[in-house]
């Protein structure tokens, strides 16, 4: 199994920047070939959006990208991502995603590997944590984050 310690503490400090700036702690990263091309956090609330999750977040931020870069790409997600971030993995032909922890919320995760997608849950105690206290403390956030 790949080592992913790096890249999910990537997107852990990512989380940790949405927090600290009043949001979501969800953070993402995208790596190719073993180098991080983009980060992100979600800013639904920093920036009053309706798509700024961590993943669409982070796919912004590394700009624009060859077809065969997403191929080789793998994108790191503190938590499960959702159906839009996930259909956007799938637009882009993103071929590995790896995931934080998918107890606090759990995307189309079987649709995704039905389409080809490898698909890693790594259950990471610090990802875990940031979410449950995070949705403690602010779960009517939470909730309108994820459509409820």
């Amino acid at each position: 199994m790949t080592d992913h310690t790096r890249f999910i503490q990537a997107a852990v400090e990512e989380a940790r920047k949405g927090l600290a700036s009043g949001g979501i702690p969800i953070g993402s990263v995208l790596v190719i070939d073993g180098e991080i091309v983009g980060r992100g956090h979600n800013q639904r609330v920093q920036k009053g959006s309706s798509i700024r999750h961590a993943e669409m977040d982070c796919l912004e931020e590394a700009g624009r990208l060859k077809a065969a870069d997403y191929k080789r790409a793998v994108l790191y997600s503190t938590l499960s991502p959702c159906d839009m971030c996930s259909g956007a993995a799938l637009l882009y032909g993103i071929a590995h995603i790896v995931i934080g922890e998918n107890r606090s919320f759990q995307g189309p995760e079987e649709y995704v590997r039905s389409r080809g997608v490898k698909l890693e849950i790594l259950d990471d105690p610090t990802c875990i944590a940031l979410m449950e206290a995070f949705i403690k403390a602010e779960p009517s956030l939470w909730n309108e984050d994820i459509g409820e």
